[in-house]
C-alpha cells in the first residue's frame, strides 16, 4: 500500500512539476547509498547500549529478579 501511495504521489508530483520529479528519481539512489554508513553507526550504536545494558542489570539477574 505504502509503494502505490508513493508511486501515485511521484506521478502527481510529474504532472506538476516534472524537472524536480526527475530529480528526485535520479536522487533517491544516492541518497540511499549516503544512508547505509548512518545505519550501520547506528546499529553499532544500538548494540553498545544494549551491552551496557546487561551488564549494569547483571547483578539483579544474579540475584533472581526477572523483570
Amino acid at each position: 500500500m505504502q509503494t502505490l501511495l508513493l508511486l501515485v504521489g511521484w506521478c502527481i508530483l510529474f504532472v506538476l512539476c516534472w524537472p524536480l520529479a526527475l530529480l528526485a528519481l535520479i536522487a533517491w539512489p544516492i541518497v540511499w547509498l549516503l544512508s547505509i554508513p548512518l545505519a550501520l553507526i547506528g546499529i553499532g550504536v544500538g548494540a553498545v547500549f544494549a551491552l551496557i545494558k546487561a551488564l549494569l542489570f547483571l547483578p539483579a539477574r544474579l540475584l533472581g529478579y526477572r523483570g
